[in-house]
């Protein structure tokens, strides 16, 4: 149950990260082409690449599983998700599953266009009923 509390308040930290740096971002750079939300992938992928080498098997960081619960589920989850979506990307390619890895890809990519355009046509029709 520990872990759920652990999960929920990285989340929180997450979220309200993200929300400020996409603010911030929009304001520098303009909202022409969402950089806040690239801006928050790229920095989240990097965080659990990193925090994931550094504190696994063979890392120099010694943590607690609660803290990898907290940093990789509840704070770069809350984040973003596209960091979990990188990691195990990665982990497929090191694996040697190039094929897989391509696959997980493309149908991540387009299986959830398709999905929020789904959504999106949905919500379109309940909205004119």
């Amino acid at each position: 149950m520990q872990a759920y509390l652990w999960i929920a308040i990285g989340s929180a930290l997450g979220g309200m990260a993200r929300f400020w740096l996409s603010g911030v971002s929009a304001r520098l750079f303009g909202e022409a082409l969402p950089w806040g939300t690239l801006l928050v992938n790229v920095t989240g992928s990097l965080i659990i690449g990193f925090f994931a080498t550094f504190s696994g098997p063979g890392g120099r960081l010694d943590v607690d599983p609660a803290v990898r619960l907290f940093v990789m589920v509840g704070l770069c989850g809350g984040y973003t998700t596209f960091s979990a979506f990188s990691l195990q990307t990665l982990t497929l390619i090191q694996e040697g599953q190039w094929g897989l890895a391509g696959i997980y890809i493309a149908a991540s990519v387009v299986v959830c266009v398709l999905a929020v355009w789904v959504g999106h046509l949905l919500a379109t029709q309940l909205s004119a009923l």
